[in-house]
C-alpha cells in the first residue's frame, strides 16, 4: 500500500489548509462562530464547494468530481486540524447513501445541489426507543417515530431518513419544513449543533427500491463516516499533540523548561505513539475502502477503536501536561479535547466496535507465529 500523496492531492490538502486556516485563525474566531446557529460559517461552506471538496466523493456523471476516500481523507484530517465545525460528514453519510441508492434523477438533484454547497443535508438514523416505521399507501410512504441526534438536523435543507419497513430497512428523502416533522435543535459539548426530529405521518420519498432491504447500503455509508471522521481526530490529534510538546518546551518549573523532566518527556512520547498508531490504522481503512469496499465495515470499526483509545489518551493527557490553563475556555487543548471526546461517540464508540469486532473474532483463522 501506497501511503504518500500525489501531486494533485497535496495540491488539495494545501488549498483546504489555506482556506480553513483563514476561516478559523484561532479558537476565539471558531468560538464566536459557534455561539450563533447554524454553529458554522455559511461562508465557509461555500467556499469549500467553490474548491471541490464538497463534490469529491460523488460520481461526475451525478454532479460531483468522481475522487475517492484517500482525497475525502484529506478534507477531513484539515478540518480536524482547526475543528471546523461546517456539516462535511453530514455530507459524506446523507450524500453517500444517495448516491448509492438513489434514481438517476434523485441523483442529478441531490448530489449536484451538495457539490454546489446549495444543499445541506443530514442523515436522520439513529432512533430514539421503538424505530421510526415507513407506511405504504399505494405509491405513497409516510414515516412516524423520533431520530436523535441528527447532526446539524435543524439547519438541514434535505433529511435522508432510515426506517423499518417489511422489508428491513429503507431510506427515504424528507423535506424537514413539511407537515408532520418536529425539529428541536440544539448545542452539543464541543460547540456544534444536533437536533431531535419527530416524524409523525411525514411525506417521504423513498431512495431506491423501497421493497428491498437496503442494510449493507446503510453499513456502508457508516463505515465511509467513521473512517472520515477517524481522519479528522488525526487531524485534532496532530494539533493538540504539537501544542502540547511546545508547551513543554516553552513553560519553565524550577528555572528550567518542563521537557528537562524526564518523566515527562516520557508522556509526550506515548502521546506521540497512540497518535501515529491512530493514523496508520485509519490510513490502511481508507486504503481497504478504496480497493476493497466489501471489507469496509470490519476496517472502520479497527479505525474507529483505535481513534477511541488515542483520542481518550491524547486528549486527558494534553490537558494533564498543560496544567490549569488546559482547563480554561480560553485555552485550545480543551476544546481540541472536547472534539475528540464528540468523534468517539459518534457512529459508534470505542467499547461498541471493540465488542462487533470480538463477536467475530472466530471468523477469522489462527496465525501460527512457528509454524
Amino acid at each position: 500500500m501506497d501511503f504518500t500523496l500525489d501531486s494533485e492531492q497535496t495540491a488539495l490538502r494545501d488549498a483546504v489548509r489555506g482556506l480553513l486556516s483563514k476561516s478559523y485563525d484561532s479558537t476565539e474566531t471558531r468560538r464566536e462562530i459557534t455561539k450563533t446557529d447554524p454553529g458554522f460559517s455559511e461562508k465557509t461552506w461555500t467556499q469549500l464547494a467553490e474548491l471541490g471538496a464538497l463534490g469529491l466523493p460523488f460520481a461526475e456523471e451525478d454532479g460531483g468530481f468522481g475522487a475517492g476516500p484517500v482525497e475525502v481523507s484529506i478534507v477531513a484530517e484539515e478540518i480536524g486540524r482547526v475543528l471546523a465545525p461546517e456539516p462535511y460528514l453530514e455530507t459524506i453519510l446523507a450524500g453517500g447513501l444517495v448516491a448509492d441508492l438513489g434514481s438517476a434523477e434523485q441523483r442529478a438533484d441531490v448530489i449536484g445541489r451538495v457539490a454546489e454547497g446549495a444543499l445541506v443535508l443530514s442523515l436522520a438514523h439513529h432512533d430514539i426507543g421503538d424505530a421510526v416505521v415507513a407506511t405504504a399507501s399505494g405509491d405513497t410512504w409516510t414515516l412516524s417515530g423520533v431520530k436523535e441526534p441528527v447532526l446539524h438536523g435543524a439547519r438541514a435543507d434535505l433529511l435522508v431518513v432510515t426506517a423499518r419497513t417489511d422489508a428491513g430497512v429503507g431510506v427515504f428523502l424528507v423535506d424537514p419544513s413539511a407537515d408532520g416533522v418536529e425539529r428541536t435543535g440544539y448545542r452539543t459539548h464541543d460547540g456544534g449543533r444536533a437536533a431531535r426530529v419527530a416524524f409523525d405521518g411525514a411525506a417521504a420519498t423513498p431512495l431506491g427500491d423501497p421493497t428491498a432491504d437496503a442494510s449493507d447500503a446503510v453499513a456502508l455509508a457508516k463505515a465511509r463516516g467513521q473512517i472520515a471522521l477517524g481522519h479528522e481526530a488525526v487531524g485534532a490529534m496532530d494539533v493538540a499533540l504539537r501544542t502540547t510538546t511546545e508547551y513543554l518546551k516553552t513553560r519553565k518549573q524550577f528555572g528550567v523548561p518542563l521537557n528537562t523532566f524526564q518523566a515527562l518527556t516520557f508522556r509526550a512520547a506515548d502521546l506521540y505513539v497512540s497518535a501515529e498508531l491512530a493514523r496508520s490504522t485509519v490510513t490502511w481503512a481508507t486504503l481497504v475502502l478504496q480497493d476493497e469496499p466489501e471489507r469496509a465495515v470490519e476496517a472502520a470499526s479497527r479505525a474507529k477503536m483505535q481513534v477511541s483509545r488515542a483520542g481518550r489518551h491524547i486528549g486527558q493527557e494534553a490537558i494533564q501536561l498543560h496544567g490549569g490553563i488546559g482547563m480554561t475556555a480560553e485555552y485550545s487543548v480543551g476544546h481540541y479535547t472536547s472534539r475528540l471526546t464528540a468523534i468517539d461517540h459518534t457512529l459508534g464508540d470505542g467499547s461498541e466496535h471493540l465488542a462487533r469486532l470480538a463477536s467475530t473474532v472466530t471468523d477469522h483463522g489462527v496465525v501460527d507465529p512457528i509454524g
